[in-house]
């Protein structure tokens, strides 16, 4: 599983790090990074869990 976060899509709402802080963390430009980009076990499943609670589906996840 690989994890994105589409630039030009995120609005820097705050929530996929409120979520799951071992994958995505605000950067000083006010949008989510990506810490991990192969998450596994618990850091997987709160990944996905981040990127279906996305209000603007800036999360992609690859399989």
């Amino acid at each position: 599983m690989k994890v994105k976060v589409d630039k030009d899509t995120c609005i820097g709402c705050g929530m996929c790090e409120g979520i799951c802080p071992k994958v995505f963390k605000m950067n000083s430009e006010g949008t989510a990074d990506v810490t991990v980009e192969n998450p596994d076990g618990e850091a997987k499943e709160c990944a996905k869990e981040a990127a279906d609670s996305c209000p603007v589906e800036a999360i992609i996840i690859e399989e």
